[in-house]
């Protein structure tokens, strides 16, 4: 054989797929297992074996398909998934391309509510302690449901009978098919929005798990559980349950219930103030009487018959009093008066004044002391001076030279002795009342004896 004989991989393959593509039975098929290998890809396609006891099969569910699943599929689910089989070129393979796929057993639906139920219960939603009150008397109260329904009219209707006092704000709300959750979503955060609302209800009348499906929304559970505004969910019938009755604060069974439970029944408010209102009337008249009964006992009784006997010991420890606080009073001013006479005379003491009028006294005292001893001392110069002038005036050669006496001179020094002078010397003899020049002539020198 040679070898034009032999079939490519490829040419084998595409012609393995054509087969697929020709045979019926393999372009809708009905096939149930167990999902394994489940991989939900970033890009919405989901791949996954499907498998029984002694089988397996590969399987894809592109993003088309995948997108309209209402719950998500779980490693060991078992499945019915229609779709059609053939063959994946690339690796040779034959796989299923599934179109729906339903869990075994139970609907799409519930499965989806109970994985976003368990979830949400997992972060707390449903928390009891996240509840708000529901106000007791609202003044405004805000429903969010269609405004076509029997569900509007029936709330209206409860709210107008039970309290009309309370205002109701109507937000339009489409509640079924594709856009109900959105539109729920964006009301409840609306009303938040506004703040006008005390109680917002939110729900609408009866029907299917499929007509329901707005309020099991994850984005509506939110919606609900951030709002500030207290939620009465008032979806379906009694025995229908939602996620948003898992999330809100109060759940009413029915639109109408929800109504009944936002507001008080007016009707009984006014029962309940008429039989206040008795009560308080027999409270009031027994009070009463108690209290005339006690008057009068006490107006009977010893003390108040004769009242000044009760205050006559007061007024005796009064007078009492009023006597120790008067001496108190003198004493504590004459102690007073006494330490401000002390103080008085300690600021005198030691008050700059008194320290200036010593200072000044002193002063008198030095300057007159200094006086004194200036005179003495001048007393005691002139007598020194007096002395000193006596002496000079005795010592003065003026008064030795008026009683005869002269002064020689030679070069204008004085001559003392006669070994000063030499024959012919020129001095000048000074007199009392003048000089005269002389010329030495001859010298002798005394002798001891002679005069």
């Amino acid at each position: 054989m040679s070898s034009s004989s032999y079939l490519s991989v490829k040419a084998l393959t595409k012609y393995i797929k054509r087969k697929f593509d020709a045979d019926p039975h393999l372009r809708d098929v009905y096939v149930t297992g167990e999902l394994s290998n489940v991989k939900i890809h970033s890009s919405g396609h989901i791949y996954f074996t499907l498998k029984d006891d002694s089988s397996r099969i590969a399987a894809t569910m592109f993003r088309g398909q995948a997108s309209k699943l209402t719950f998500k599929p779980e490693e060991g689910m078992k499945v019915f998934i229609r779709g059609d089989v053939n063959v994946y070129e690339a690796s040779g393979a034959y796989q299923l391309y599934a179109q729906t796929m339903e869990p075994d057993g139970i609907g799409g639906l519930f499965v989806a509510f109970n994985q976003l139920k368990e979830r949400l219960q997992k972060e707390g939603l449903f928390n009891p302690d996240f509840k708000q009150p529901i106000p007791q008397y609202p003044q405004t109260i805000g429903v969010l449901t269609a405004t076509t329904g029997a569900a509007i009219r029936d709330i209206c209707t409860t709210i107008n009978r039970r309290y009309p006092q309370a205002e109701i704000l109507i937000y339009p709300t489409l509640v079924q098919g594709a856009g109900a959750a959105p539109k729920i979503t964006e009301n409840i955060y609306l009303a938040n929005h506004q703040a006008l609302c005390d109680v917002l209800i939110v729900g609408r009348g009866g029907g299917s798990i499929e007509d329901l499906w707005a309020f099991n929304e994850e984005m509506v559970a939110r919606a609900i559980f951030e709002s500030r505004i207290p939620i009465i969910s008032a979806v379906g019938h009694e025995t229908d349950t939602t996620i948003a009755d898992f999330v809100a604060d109060l759940r009413a069974p029915t639109p109408t219930a929800a109504a009944e439970l936002a507001v008080p029944n007016q009707q009984e408010l006014y029962q309940q103030l008429l039989h206040k209102q008795s009560m308080m009337h027999q409270m009031m008249t027994s009070r009463l009487n108690f209290e005339r009964t006690r008057l009068t006992k006490l107006q009977n009784s010893y003390p108040l018959a004769t009242p000044e006997r009760l205050y006559r010991p007061f007024i005796e420890k009064l007078a009492q009093m009023d006597t120790a606080l008067q001496n108190a009073t003198k004493l504590y001013v004459l102690n007073q008066k006494s330490k401000l006479q002390t103080i008085d005379g300690q600021m005198k003491l030691y008050s700059p004044q008194h320290k200036l009028a010593s200072a000044k006294q002193q002063l008198v005292h030095q300057q007159e002391k200094i006086n004194r001893l200036m005179q003495q001392q001048l007393a005691q110069s002139k007598v020194t001076f007096t002395n000193q002038l006596r002496m000079l005036e005795a010592l003065n050669p003026l008064s030795l030279m008026s009683k005869g006496f002269s002064v020689a001179y030679k070069d204008k020094n004085v001559v003392k002795s006669v070994h000063e002078l030499q024959q012919n010397d020129i001095v000048n003899v000074t007199f009392q009342d003048g000089y005269a020049e002389a010329k030495i002539v001859k010298t002798h020198v005394q002798k001891e004896g002679e005069f």
